[in-house]
């Protein structure tokens, strides 16, 4: 993600020699509430996806391109969510700051990627139902995911290799990680960083979300599915989590692009930016910890594994309850279609 000079953890700073951008004392990094909200979100995110890991690897069989879709999305986001504490805190060394700085690139441009997957899953699933068959196997899952990863790989590997340490004050006692680019090319790192942000998540993934679901709400409109209903809404709850939780994000990245092109050139404007990707970044981040709500526990066969295994292992589990295979084997070929 982006950030201002003296703001957020993450990487890249907007320095200009017209303005002293200010941020609110919310999101300084000594801010309480931000150190807060990162050991919230990195246990939420941790407990949630690491919940779905789990039942995924151990009681469902992977074998269907959603499941491989849904497991890499786990892992992507749990690589954002454990990048987040490490943040609150100024890196020791070059290592860790590259090291901080992979995990929450590569978790970030993946993560929404793998999103977009999951949902051109479900629109072959759905509107192409039949001649989707041969497709929608594990092997083009692993392959797709493979691309993924490569995609994501290239896309973070510039932000990586120009992290760096920077003292925050004059004594040297707290040093930041993020990436301090060539003074010759500063210009075309920070809009090329931004163009990609923007072309992945505004201008990509976005429309072939609502291209897919469109589809599928049209093909559920003419169903007589009694799980129609739930179908819609979980339909619903996937559009709207991804546009509130990242397109004002990627609105702000677009503003300070122009800002970049000298379009806005106030300083109060300048803070005001600033100051709106704070609350930004916020709500994006905390799509990590919503995406195992919406793509597993939201599933009825998924919730039913999931309880299925609580049942196995608690100690009051009657004696007469039937083997967990039985169930997981009904379950694991679809854990997060069931709504469907």
């Amino acid at each position: 993600m982006n950030e201002t000079e003296n703001s957020s953890e993450f990487y890249g700073d907007y320095v200009y020699d017209v303005c002293d951008n200010e941020i609110s004392a919310v999101f300084s990094n000594q801010s309480v509430f931000r150190l807060v909200f990162y050991y919230t979100l990195f246990g939420l995110g941790l407990l949630g996806n690491w919940t779905v890991l789990w039942v995924l690897l151990r009681y469902t069989k992977l074998r269907t391109m959603t499941d491989v879709f849904l497991l890499n999305l786990v892992i992507s986001d749990l690589l954002l969510a454990v990048s987040l504490p490490i943040w609150a805190y100024s890196s020791e060394n070059i290592a860790s700051c590259k090291l901080i700085t992979a995990l929450y690139q590569l978790g970030f441009y993946s993560g929404t990627l793998f999103v977009t997957l999951m949902s051109m899953d479900r629109y072959l699933a759905i509107v192409h139902a039949v001649a989707a068959i041969r497709t929608r196997t594990l092997r083009y899952g692993i392959i797709a995911s493979i691309a993924v990863w490569f995609i994501s790989v290239i896309m973070a590997a510039p932000q990586v290799a120009f992290a760096s340490l920077e003292a925050e004050d004059d004594d040297n006692l707290s040093m930041h990680c993020h990436p301090i680019y060539p003074e010759q090319t500063q210009q075309f790192w920070k809009k090329r960083r931004n163009f990609s942000e923007n072309t992945l998540g505004l201008f990509v993934c976005l429309p072939v979300m609502v291209f897919c679901y469109v589809k599928i709400l049209l093909v559920l409109s003419r169903s007589r599915n009694s799980k129609r209903g739930k179908a819609i809404k979980l339909i619903f709850t996937v559009v709207c989590v991804f546009v509130v939780c990242w397109v004002p994000y990627n609105i702000v990245v677009f503003l300070q692009t122009l800002e970049l092109l000298q379009i806005f050139n106030s300083c109060n404007t300048s803070n005001a930016i600033n100051t709106a990707m704070g609350f930004a970044e916020i709500i994006a981040l905390s799509h990590c910890c919503i995406n195992p709500v919406i793509y597993a526990f939201i599933g009825e066969k998924f919730r039913k594994t999931v309880g299925n295994v609580l049942i196995k292992m608690s100690p009051w589990k009657l004696q007469s309850s039937g083997p967990l295979t039985s169930h997981t084997e009904e379950t694991s070929n679809t854990p997060v279609r069931s709504d469907f």
